[in-house]
């Protein structure tokens, strides 16, 4: 075969493939269609359960048996996300009205996965089988090649109510997200009557009948009046709070008790609000806590606050509203398959698409329907006269050599070559015009129908096929009559499956938490080597003043309305309020500094800290290992944000030391190769935070500063170099930026 070069431009090719893929994923993988409000995945899973007969009245079957048929038959993309689909469908607390029958472990609210899905069974629920899938034999939607074209798959269910609103959505896609919340099927089923009776009805004359999210986690919506805006445009915030309790407990005190949920607080962060209350009580913003317990179960959530005597219910609950995920929102971006492309929908619309489809649906039923009626009408009257006529059709038939030639007599009144009794009998075969279903339906004939018992059950049967070609006709003619039997069958619906409201809508106050105010007073800050650190009150600093310098690397007093702020050898400021770090006793271990800031002891290491009330006093000088210097301002670290640059580094630098610098101080750099510079600090330059500095000492090829010392003028200090005692304030002084004096050891 001849190879044939094909030239193209790359970003052409490029952009080409990824707009094919970006499609291939939002029409094909991750958004519902807004007709049965299902993914792909969602509708290939229910058509294959349904092929396989695992009905609702029907045994369990292995959930690896219908994730390996769906994969091998619909969906070639991987069994996880199958199984995946598969036990959301099947979760009450994600899903309005589940669509799937679990039996086994398929997770729960508080975030515990699924077991295995060759451990778990599964069938259809009844409304699944009822509601949508049901009419599948009717050609009521179009039927397409699977992947490899070897079988048939519907490429929308024919579902009998709004799923999308019901059971809501979520997905990402390229470019673009969906997040439809869950509604009340009843509600919804009210306000799909109220648009096919009056096509012109209002988003906000819609909302009478649905009046907001309904979640599955019941909980509270805060912000009713944003409703109708959500509603009209497709996208919004839902402001959710859970449903607060308070109980009287033992001994005077209060339980509060959570017994709802907002929706966003399903899984992991039911355990993340645990967390954030326990943390509320260690940074003391909540020492009216006594306890917290999850005591949820099966029957549903209860989260246990066990709260001191006298405590300020309503205050208390604010604050857990504006700390803690008890208040959240969710994301309203109503974007569905519409006509073959993604469309930021509103309430009105996603009705108006699903009635139109449900007229569609209902056009192709009865228009089947009405073909087979008509068909049975046909055979029926071709019987009916044919047992008018049994003597000469039994004639016809003794007098004929084949079925052929019956056939053609029947249906043409061809006699050549029957034998008849009479020339009479001749001559009436010779009028017969029966059609040729009729006449197969007369060959196919067994004796017993002419029982004249059999006989009247025909003409009985044929009376009502008349009657229900009429009915369908009837529907299928007039608008109205079709609504009305769509009207039905969302009545029957909303009978059998609708349940009341669980979650409030409500137009509810901000949350204002009156934090009280802290009595200002000094404390000391301790941090041991290993990053703990704690505050303590001066009362007891004072009794352990030795142990406290002897057990921890940095102690330092500071206010406890004011920050302490962590220098870095990355040129980092961390600063950290007073009040989030654990108050207590001299004893207690504290917590990990990473904890409580934005410093991160992986990647980092800290140089010094500081009181940042302190800061403002002084002036800084830092030093770089690459022998950088500077002096900058105290007051320029008093920021209140958690991390700031606090110097700015040259390439493959890092801060080595910060100190406080007084007038005529000397400060001595010794370098790895053993160079000792000493020098005035009135040289180097006083410069901003942003500045990299001046350069304090030349240093040689693979040289970099070691250690900074300090002295004063006239004072004696000595320090230890490879195990030699040096006096420092016996080195020569010399000028900035010079190479220094080699120590020889």
């Amino acid at each position: 075969m001849e190879e044939r070069i094909i030239k193209t431009e790359y970003s052409e090719t490029m952009q080409r493939s990824f707009i094919d893929y970006a499609m291939s994923v939002i029409i094909a993988r991750a958004l519902p269609d807004v007709r049965d409000g299902l993914k792909p995945v969602q509708r290939r899973t229910l058509y294959d359960m349904h092929e396989l007969g695992i009905r609702y009245d029907r045994p369990y079957r292995k959930s690896a048996r219908i994730v390996g048929d769906t994969m091998g038959k619909y969906h070639p993309h991987g069994d996880s996300s199958i199984y995946d689909a598969l036990v959301v469908l099947t979760q009450d607390f994600k899903k309005g009205i589940p669509l799937i029958d679990g039996h086994g472990n398929f997770g729960n609210i508080e975030g515990d996965g699924a077991a295995a899905m060759r451990y778990t069974e599964a069938r259809l629920q009844k409304i699944t089988q009822e509601a949508i899938l049901a009419d599948l034999d009717k050609d009521v939607v179009d039927f397409v090649p699977n992947f490899d074209e070897t079988e048939k798959e519907p490429s929308v269910l024919p579902c009998r109510f709004p799923n999308l609103l019901v059971n809501g959505s979520e997905g990402i896609a390229v470019g673009m997200v969906t997040s439809i919340p869950p509604h009340n099927l009843g509600e919804v089923i009210d306000a799909t009557k109220a648009y096919m009776l009056n096509e012109n009805i209002t988003t906000r004359e819609l909302m009478k009948y649905v009046k907001g999210p309904d979640f599955p986690t019941g909980g509270i919506v805060c912000n009713k009046d944003d409703l109708l805006s959500i509603y009209e445009t497709g996208t919004g915030k839902i402001k959710l709070r859970g449903k607060v309790e308070a109980e009287k407990a033992k001994g005077g005190k209060l339980n509060l008790v959570i017994t709802e949920i907002p929706y966003t607080m399903i899984g992991a962060n039911i355990g993340k609000f645990l967390q954030d209350v326990a943390a509320l009580y260690e940074q003391k913003k909540a020492p009216e806590i006594l306890d917290i317990s999850n005591q949820s179960s099966k029957e549903g959530i209860r989260i246990v606050i066990e709260l001191k005597k006298d405590t300020d219910v309503e205050n208390f609950k604010n604050l857990l509203y504006k700390k803690t995920r008890l208040e959240d929102t969710f994301g309203v971006n109503m974007i569905a398959i519409a006509g073959g492309r993604p469309e930021t929908l509103g309430l009105k619309s996603i009705i108006a698409q699903n009635v139109a489809f449900q007229y569609e649906v209902a056009t192709r039923k009865y228009t089947t329907l009405l073909n087979k009626e008509l068909e049975k009408r046909e055979i029926q009257e071709g019987l009916i006269r044919a047992c008018n006529i049994i003597d000469l059709i039994i004639e016809i038939l003794r007098g004929s050599k084949d079925r052929n030639m019956v056939k053609n007599c029947l249906t043409s009144g061809v006699t050549e070559g029957i034998k008849f009794r009479s020339k009479e009998s001749a001559l009436m075969a010779q009028q017969l015009n029966f059609t040729e279903r009729q006449a197969n339906a007369i060959l196919d004939m067994r004796l017993y129908k002419l029982i004249g018992l059999e006989i009247e059950a025909l003409m009985k049967e044929n009376k009502e096929t008349n009657a229900n070609i009429y009915k369908y006709e009837d529907i299928l003619d007039r608008r109205d009559s079709m609504a009305q039997v769509i009207i039905q069958e969302l009545d029957a619906l909303k009978k059998e499956y609708a349940h009341k409201r669980k979650t409030c809508i409500e137009n509810a106050e901000e949350a204002v938490y009156e934090e009280k105010k802290l009595e200002e007073m000094d404390i000391m800050f301790l941090m041991d080597k290993f990053g703990y650190c704690k505050t303590i009150d001066m009362t007891t600093y004072e009794r352990n003043k030795e142990a406290a310098h002897t057990d921890f690397k940095y102690v330092i007093k500071c206010r406890n309305t004011g920050r302490i702020c962590l220098f870095t050898n990355t040129g980092q400021l961390h600063t950290i309020k007073a009040a989030d770090i654990p108050f207590g006793k001299f004893r207690d271990k504290g917590l990990p500094v990473d904890n409580i800031s934005n410093y991160n002891s992986s990647t980092e290491e800290i140089v010094n800290i500081a009181s940042q009330s302190d800061l403002n006093l002084y002036r800084l000088l830092f030093v770089t290992k690459q022998g950088m210097c500077k002096i900058v301002s105290g007051g320029e670290f008093d920021v209140t944000k958690r991390t700031v640059a606090a110097t700015k580094l040259g390439e493959d630098d890092e801060l080595l030391d910060i100190e406080v610098v007084t007038e005529h101080q000397h400060i001595i750099l010794q370098s790895k190769n053993g160079y000792f510079l000493r020098f005035d600090t009135d040289e180097i330059s006083e410069l901003k935070k942003t500045a990299v500095g001046v350069r304090g000492m030349r240093l040689g090829t693979d040289d970099f500063i070691e250690n900074v010392y300090y002295c004063q003028p006239g004072t004696e200090e000595t320090i230890t170099y490879k195990d030699k005692k040096i006096p420092i304030n016996k080195l020569k002084v010399n000028k900035r930026d010079t190479k220094g004096t080699k120590v020889r050891v």
